[in-house]
């Protein structure tokens, strides 16, 4: 995977390199980052086009490019999935910080949450909120001793995505992911990718990253999730033993109401929240502007 630059109102792009387009239309290969291509939430959120090329697996980036404040960019890709890394957002903030992130001469624009949407289904509910800033509470409830009750608040304005959500990694129980392996999916899990739960134990030889490292990656999953909106959200967003499929639905609602949500300005100094805590200072000013 390379992260390459993008120009103004491009938004985030994947691009399979993988895909011939000699004899086509180059459109076969690029894949937008947006909710209304996502074609499934299965272990993940999964982005088609409408030529049937897909990639799977965007919501850690997607995460690492919202807690960077990155607008624009082209994500090119070999394969058919993200990789995994080590099952959290981390890497993708610590390479994008590694290669800095350019200004771009334009203000950015959020998306204005006017009015509550909320989506419920078999215990599971997503609302949407008005606020003035993107704040975030998640709460998961599971039947394993180890995850039991958690949840995770964020607020952009005293929280920064890097230090709270975005080391964070995806979870798995023993049982599950081996029935999964022997159907032929999520081969490539492991303990190098994943905390994986068996009974009342963390399998992961150094143990949690945080005492509640499972809600933290759900609202880190949230953060990608969203961001597929097409741009900031300003709202609050609150998730009730939420996922993937939820996230996307909640957005669907969103966009299906015209009265529910507006472009705005982006005028928040701290929508850099997560650069600005990895030293890089610099790149901010006191207005909000397009980056790439």
């Amino acid at each position: 995977m390379t992260l390459m630059p993008a120009d103004p109102d491009t938004g985030i792009v994947f691009r399979r390199t993988d895909v011939d387009t000699s004899h086509l239309d180059r459109d076969i290969a690029e894949i937008p980052a947006l909710w209304n291509h996502v074609s499934g939430t299965m272990l993940g959120t999964t982005l088609v086009n409408d030529h049937g090329t897909s990639v799977a697996t965007v919501e850690h980036l997607m995460a690492a490019l919202a807690g960077c404040g990155v607008d624009n960019a082209i994500v090119e890709l070999n394969g058919g999935e993200v990789p995994i890394m080590d099952g959290s957002s981390a890497p993708f903030v610590f390479l994008i910080e590694c290669a800095g992130i350019f200004e771009q001469n334009q203000v950015r624009r959020a998306i204005r949450v006017l009015k509550p949407v909320t989506v419920s289904d078999k215990g599971r509910t997503v609302t949407l909120r008005p606020a003035e800033r993107f704040t975030l509470s998640v709460d998961i409830d599971f039947d394993s001793p180890v995850v039991a009750h958690q949840t995770c608040e964020f607020d952009e304005a005293s929280m920064t995505f890097k230090d709270e959500l975005c080391r964070a990694r995806t979870f798995g129980f023993l049982h599950e992911v081996s029935a999964l392996q022997d159907k032929g999916l999520a081969r490539g899990g492991s303990l190098d990718n994943a905390v994986v739960v068996d009974g009342d134990r963390v399998m992961n030889e150094d143990g949690l990253r945080f005492a509640d490292e499972f809600a933290r990656h759900k609202a880190l999953d949230a953060v990608g999730d969203l961001y597929l909106a097409g741009g900031r959200l300003l709202a609050r967003y609150e998730g009730e033993k939420a996922g993937h499929e939820m996230n996307n639905r909640v957005l669907r609602a969103l966009f299906a109401d015209a009265s529910a949500w507006e472009w705005c300005d982006d005028i928040q100094a701290d929508v850099r929240a997560g650069v600005e805590a990895s030293g890089q200072e610099e790149w901010v000013e006191e207005r909000a502007v397009a980056m790439a």
